[in-house]
């Protein structure tokens, strides 16, 4: 028989446990079994571990292009990173054919990871709908676009057919279990910058805002894909909750909050107070709404600094008590002796980066263990 004492406790962890199962759910009310289990293994292991991510880390990297499972952080420890970030920039801009040929390149490559168990994010580097100039703002060049595609704009039946894209591309992919493979989607990130078309300087707040809101509820409404993770990410250019706030669409728009930083963190200077107390307004903003908090994208570009692993990354991310469901690091080029963030065989920040790796802290797509099926506490979850 249990004790009175010991059922008080049980019974206030099930209230506890009740309480934030409560307050910690998805904006798709209808997202699939998978996408849920996600987001909440996600939101447990975030309380002690952070997934190690890397950009297009199994298309290519430093001197190689398309092996087959190979990544250069797998050469190193292993394992391929926990999260795997993959881009949906070939999805317009560009011939039909060219299309296509991205579009199953990477549903190959998100199927191939959920099969391993691993997790995918998608970026967008989305080129501009309505004028040259790429996904950059191009001075005399580039059109201010997010007012054409919104609702009303003369590009808006356009940029729908683009959606429609996107929408049957997360149709498609299907694992080996035959179930679609969830996905944590971060359009438009950055835009609290000036570098994309759809930067601060070049769309009003009430623009964003409403292109956001349109793109989340045509995907997941009126076109039914339910196996999205939305994620909202800014660079690092506010000082407050109020400023991170400042272009958000609303809790009800958003299931996980980010930061990208690369400019604290060695690229412009070493401020690893500055960078901590900034992640800590995404990862405490996180908690109190019930949303998953993400270091969305960082690194240092060669990583001279053969101890970046431990004595910067790592300390800023264990600072404060945050809850980082995951960290990504950008891309290592195929060609440039110069352009990569994570090391391959050889580089003088290996043995650092192992450090990084067996750090109980750091999980890697080896430590993962049915991400996608939903674990139960005292029968809540």
């Amino acid at each position: 028989m249990m004790k009175f004492p010991t059922l008080l406790l049980f019974l206030a962890l099930i209230a506890t446990g009740a309480a934030e199962a409560q307050k910690v759910r998805l904006i798709d009310a209808k997202a699939t079994k998978e996408t849920k289990a996600l987001f909440q293994n996600l939101w447990q292991l975030s309380k002690k571990h952070t997934l190690f991510g890397h950009q297009h880390a199994t298309e290519y990297g430093h001197g190689w292009a398309g092996e087959e499972g190979r990544s250069d952080v797998k050469s190193v420890t292993g394992s391929h990173p926990a999260v795997i970030g993959v881009d949906f920039s070939g999805f317009s801009g560009r011939s039909p054919e060219a299309i296509q040929k991205a579009m199953e390149a990477v549903r190959k490559n998100v199927v191939d990871t959920y099969n391993r168990g691993g997790v995918t994010t998608v970026a967008w580097h989305f080129h501009n709908p309505v004028s040259g100039g790429g996904f950059y703002w191009k001075d005399s060049v580039s059109l201010p676009a997010v007012r054409y595609i919104i609702p009303g704009g003369e590009a808006h039946e356009q940029y729908k057919r683009i959606l429609e894209r996107v929408g049957g591309w997360a149709h498609s992919i299907r694992g080996a279990d035959g179930a679609l493979a969830p996905v944590i989607f971060r359009p438009y990130h950055e835009f609290d910058g000036d570098w994309f078309w759809w930067g601060k300087a070049h769309t009003s707040r009430e623009e964003f805002v409403q292109l956001w809101r349109f793109t989340v509820s045509y995907l997941r409404d009126s076109l039914r894909v339910h196996n999205f993770i939305y994620a909202f990410s800014p660079d690092n250019k506010f000082n407050s909750e109020a400023e991170f706030l400042e272009r958000y669409p609303g809790d009800e728009w958003v299931d996980m909050v980010g930061m990208d930083n690369y400019a604290d963190l060695g690229r412009d200077q070493y401020d690893l107070e500055t960078a901590a107390r900034k992640l800590k307004i995404v990862s405490d903003y996180a908690v109190k709404k019930g949303k998953l908090a993400a270091f969305t994208e960082t690194g240092l570009e060669s990583i001279p600094d053969t101890s970046w692993w431990t004595k910067t990354l790592l300390e800023v991310m264990k600072t404060g008590n945050m809850r980082l469901a995951y960290v990504l690091v950008w891309r290592n080029d195929v060609r440039s002796p110069t352009h990569y963030y994570a090391p391959f065989p050889g580089h003088s920040s290996v043995p650092d980066f192992l450090k990084f790796y067996q750090d109980p802290y750091t999980l890697f797509e080896k430590d993962l263990d049915d991400i996608y099926k939903r674990r139960k506490f005292l029968g809540i979850f």
